[in-house]
């Protein structure tokens, strides 16, 4: 069984402690263990601050894009590897590795892209300059520049590599070091493309440390230039926002908490609207991808109250088409959630939801002898308006179908009973009513999809995030954001307001020259 170590202070080290073992979801054998920490995280900030954040200073950002850039290259060399270490350790199909996987290795490919459009200069300007005085002698410029701390990331079990990168690319881009700590169950896929960084030599000594086990009194050491991501539990995440130390030293936090997302069938799609078999697809792939364990996945179904029958009964027949079972068989499209503890979670999160519902396919029952599966599961509300569904996530999966009137602003309430989301997604061909519920719905939510038959051959699902996009949501989704091109890297810069002579700020802090201005 293999013992996975933490890179951290240039070398690979094994933590001490107590051991929690990773399992194979799907047959039970155990795979792998990491041990809490027992790390010196005093010097593991310090090595990040001093050593890996001087040298990702003194790269210009073009530089840090074309490191991205190489270092994508180098994970994608081992993605078969990688895809069949997410199938044996996180029970993914091979097309739900592949979703992860790539969103990483894509992710760094999209910042080094984004780093084209940035100057080679160790700061940004932000916005243009305005007169402060009498004239435009005494001049005032906002810049941007890296904060002189680290990012610790705190990522979740259900994506091993996406998480950890896309917060990567964005602290690397900006300049800034990080500490990796990836979520336990799932942490072989993560510790395996840490060693590739490490052996591929191209992230300088210090910018990059991973820690696999407990944090120990990690979070007790940082200050106030040092950056702390977590994506995980609205639990974890409210633990985190009231650490003494983060609070005493006021330390920039993003936290993505848990997300009740909904999808919004409107009236007007019709059965033969294109949009129409995009919603119930969407739907279902939201429903069984990575076995529900998404923070984008669909949890709420908004359905005109008279079309409940109807969207019920399709929405079941399109699960069939989602086979469950061993995620390394040709053909199976939903594994197993990823441990015994996530299953008694899920589980028990249905049996709490069925004293509020009626079952349209799928149940809490147990699924064969071995391994940790549960039933792609529909329910049906009996009051669409009862807490059961808007106030606790069941992270597998579950959805459940909330009749609704039809009315615009129904839907908006019943959607935004979710206290704040990552994501909501809507489906109509209606101009005037898709404009009201999205302003309706927008101050409580970090990304509206809007699904039409115009759309629907080209359209990406609502549960993939893209890096152009933000990522993140208001209320109880944790109110941070991530991702949405250069606006990523914002969490990791200072801005600041420079006041004096125009002269003296021009010179030193110039515009970026652009192709007309230099012929």
């Amino acid at each position: 069984m293999q013992t996975l170590q933490s890179y951290v202070l240039g070398s690979w080290q094994t933590g001490t402690g107590g051991a929690r073992t990773l399992v194979n979801p799907t047959t039970g054998e155990a795979i792998a263990e990491a041990h809490d920490s027992g790390l010196d995280f005093a010097a593991v900030v310090r090595h990040g601050r001093e050593v890996g954040g001087a040298a990702l200073r003194a790269l210009t950002f073009g530089e840090r894009g074309k490191l991205l850039k190489a270092l994508s290259g180098a994970l994608h060399e081992h993605r078969e590897e990688l895809i069949d270490i997410a199938v044996a350790n996180g029970g993914n199909t091979r097309g739900d590795a592949k979703f992860d996987i790539d969103g990483a290795t894509g992710t760094l490919a999209a910042y080094a892209h984004f780093a084209k459009s940035l100057p080679d200069t160790p700061f940004l300007l932000d916005g243009d300059g305005t007169q402060l005085g009498r004239t435009a002698r005494f001049w005032g410029q906002h810049v941007r520049v890296p904060r002189r701390g680290v990012a610790v990331h705190i990522n979740a079990f259900n994506f091993p590599a996406w998480g950890l990168f896309e917060k990567a690319a964005c602290a690397w881009l900006a300049g800034v070091p990080v500490i990796e700590k990836p979520g336990t169950p799932t942490a072989l896929l993560a510790y395996r493309m840490g060693q590739i960084v490490v052996d591929s030599g191209l992230v300088p000594a210090g910018a990059f440390q991973l820690v696999c086990g407990g944090v120990g009194d990690l979070l007790d050491h940082l200050g106030p230039q040092d950056v702390v991501a977590f994506t995980g539990s609205a639990a974890t995440a409210a633990r985190i926002r009231a650490n003494e130390n983060l609070v005493r030293h006021n330390v920039r936090l993003n936290l993505e908490a848990d997300s009740i997302n909904a999808a919004i069938l409107a009236p007007d799609v019709e059965a033969e609207c294109e949009s129409y078999g995009l919603f119930l697809g969407n739907v279902a792939t939201d429903m069984t991808q990575k076995a529900g364990q998404k923070c984008t996945a669909v949890r709420r179904i908004l359905v005109p109250a008279d079309r409940v029958d109807e969207v019920k009964a399709d929405l079941v027949a399109e699960l069939a088409r989602f086979p469950q079972g061993d995620p390394a068989t040709k053909g199976v499209r939903c594994g197993p959630v990823t441990d015994e503890r996530q299953l008694a979670d899920v589980r028990g999160g249905i049996e709490r939801l069925l004293e509020h519902a009626d079952v349209a396919c799928g149940g809490p029952e147990p699924v064969g002898d071995t391994g940790c599966f549960v039933q792609p599961t529909l329910l049906v509300a009996r009051d669409p308006r009862n807490g059961a569904f808007h106030d606790a996530e069941v992270f597998g999966p579950v959805a459940t179908i909330l009749p609704y009137s039809g009315k615009v602003e129904d839907a908006i309430e019943l959607t935004n009973l979710g206290g704040g989301g990552l994501v909501c997604s809507v489906y109509s061909n209606d101009g005037a009513w898709a404009r009201e519920f999205v302003l309706g719905c927008a101050p409580w939510h970090g990304r509206i999809w809007i699904g039409s038959d115009r759309m629907a051959e080209q359209a990406l699902a609502p549960g993939m995030v893209l890096p152009a996009s933000i990522h993140g949501g208001p209320g109880r989704a944790g109110g941070g954001e991530e991702l949405g091109a250069l606006r990523g890297l914002e969490l990791y810069l200072q801005r600041t307001a420079l006041q004096g002579f125009k002269g003296l700020i021009e010179a030193q802090f110039p515009a970026p020259a652009t192709e007309e201005a230099t012929g």
